[in-house]
């Protein structure tokens, strides 16, 4: 409900206008609506900013391929080295002919 009575403190509300504020407001909105009517739309302008994000969501996609790109070069690259890097000599895992252990001769047993 729409009160424009009495406050709750008892006092009517005095609304206080400077002199001159219905010429002053008047002559603005006058100004606003002149240079409001001014202004005409760009015809391209929904064309023109949507060639502009795609262009921006190319670039954006792109330097992320890059990105995964330079990612995984260097990856590689540091795993050939480490691999490269490590010794051939000590600690060989597997060296033979590939026949199983359990054809060859068992290891002695003592008895006790």
């Amino acid at each position: 409900m729409n009160d424009t009575g009495p406050d709750r403190t008892g006092h009517e509300r005095a609304e206080r206008r400077p002199p001159g504020a219905d010429r002053t407001e008047r002559e603005l909105r006058d100004a606003l609506q002149a240079l409001a009517g001014g202004v005409l739309p760009d015809p391209d302008a929904y064309r023109t900013a949507r060639g502009e994000w795609l262009r921006r969501e190319r670039r954006r996609r792109l330097v992320l391929a890059v990105l995964v790109a330079v990612v995984f070069a260097l990856a590689t690259l540091i795993g050939l080295w480490v691999l490269n890097r490590a010794p051939s000599d000590p600690g060989v895992i597997f060296s033979g002919d590939g026949a199983a252990v359990a054809d060859g001769p068992s290891l002695p047993r003592h008895l006790t």
